[in-house]
């Protein structure tokens, strides 16, 4: 008697539905289970009823993003960039704010895998998170290094940081602040920082650099604006490492009584359309929002039809000409 799901589920001592998923890579699933399933097909001669897998293998057209926060500017305006052109190309979006905490990542990820979401596109910065291991999903990445076989999508991070630096140095700064993200930080945006760095000694000037972690208090980012301004009177140019960051630093230089641009040159990153709107004046480095959001679903299609990509798409910036620089 030709042998049925059943059989190979009882061999395999799993149910039904994983033997499906495995059938048809849907959802996570370790490699152990995996194994089993593949072994009790094998040892039971089990062919797979083609007509079914291929009604289990429509499409759910559901795509999961996974990003710190949407109340951030830059990845509010991706978020919503993304939403609009899946939706679009007919996919249903599910969105999740981890703020950069893995036990909710996880569990948004979870979540996602158990409503057999298409695709992930991820802006986070876990990386040892088992999920993003799945070899049956598509991940694309946008700005963050996952693992070596999730592509990134990103902007030319040393490009803006050389932008911004050789900006500063020739509107006559030369003691020039960089406030940057850990260095523990595995992501493509620690190139600002080495391009500062290379500019900086290529103008025989001294790097200066201010550790500010993204996902830290209001309060806590004060603190260290507050003490860089003390201990850097003399400082002529600031690069911030976002738009955020620059606008708090144009309110605190008001309470050193420094004027920006006229003692200080102050430039930022992200060029935001909200805080090009609100705060025209920030010279910045502009991110290419609406491009990047294109790359990465364009890249995720690819991967979806199970077609080669690259590991790496780096964009072009460019700057706003405001008058803080």
């Amino acid at each position: 008697m030709k042998p049925k799901l059943d059989d190979v589920a009882k061999l395999a001592n799993v149910s039904k539905t994983t033997v499906s998923r495995v059938l048809n890579k849907r959802g996570y699933l370790s490699q152990e289970t995996i194994d089993k399933v593949n072994d009790a097909m094998e040892k039971l001669n089990y062919q797979p009823n083609t007509v079914a897998r291929q009604l289990f293998n429509k499409k759910t057209q559901l795509i999961g993003l996974i990003f710190p926060t949407v109340t951030n500017p830059f990845f509010g305006e991706l978020v919503e960039e993304l939403e609009k052109r899946l939706y679009s190309q007919g996919y249903k979006v599910i969105i999740g704010n981890s703020m950069n905490d893995p036990d909710k990542e996880k569990n948004y990820l979870d979540q996602l895998l158990s409503n057999q979401v298409d695709g992930l596109i991820v802006g986070t910065h876990n990386s040892d998170i088992h999920q993003y291991k799945n070899e049956n999903l598509p991940i694309v990445a946008i700005d963050r290094i996952m693992n070596q076989d999730i592509p990134i999508i990103e902007s030319d991070n040393y490009q803006g940081g050389q932008l911004a630096t050789q900006r500063l140095i020739d509107k006559g700064a030369k003691n020039i602040i960089h406030t940057a993200g850990p260095k523990s930080l595995n992501t493509p945006a620690q190139r600002r920082r080495k391009a500062y760095e290379d500019t900086m000694v290529a103008n025989n000037l001294q790097p200066i650099c201010y550790t500010v972690d993204f996902n830290i208090p209001y309060k806590d980012k004060i603190e260290i604006f507050n003490r860089m301004f003390e201990e850097q009177p003399n400082m002529e140019g600031i690069f911030a490492s976002n738009d955020l960051d620059a606008a708090l630093i144009m309110q605190i230089a008001k309470k050193f009584n420094k004027r920006i641009p006229e003692d200080i040159q102050l430039i930022g990153y992200d060029g935001t359309q909200i805080m090009r709107n609100i705060l025209p004046e920030l010279t910045t480095v502009v991110q290419p929002i609406e491009e990047i959001a294109i790359k990465a679903i364009e890249v995720l299609n690819e991967r979806l039809e199970n077609n080669k990509t690259l590991d790496e798409y780096i964009l072009p910036v460019y700057i706003w000409e405001g008058s803080t620089c």
